[in-house]
């Protein structure tokens, strides 16, 4: 089993994701929930079809972090 980093950002109508090492991949959703599920079903999609096309599945890579910015 592999961990995607995902990135969830609020929308003005809801919530979109997208994960940095599965290019081309993302999904919406109404709700935080809603999202997360979504692309996670989004990616085991694109990953399936990957692997039925022969393509490579991208190792997981990206990390996330924060930095203390004075404002």
């Amino acid at each position: 089993m592999k961990k995607y980093l995902i990135i969830v950002e609020k929308t003005d109508t809801g919530y979109s994701a997208f994960s940095p090492d599965v290019p081309g991949c993302g999904s919406v959703g109404d709700t935080k929930d809603e999202v997360e599920r979504n692309i996670q079903e989004a990616i085991e999609f694109h990953l399936e079809g990957l692997r039925e096309e022969g393509y490579a599945i991208p190792e997981p890579s990206s990390y996330s972090s924060y930095v203390d910015i004075a404002a």
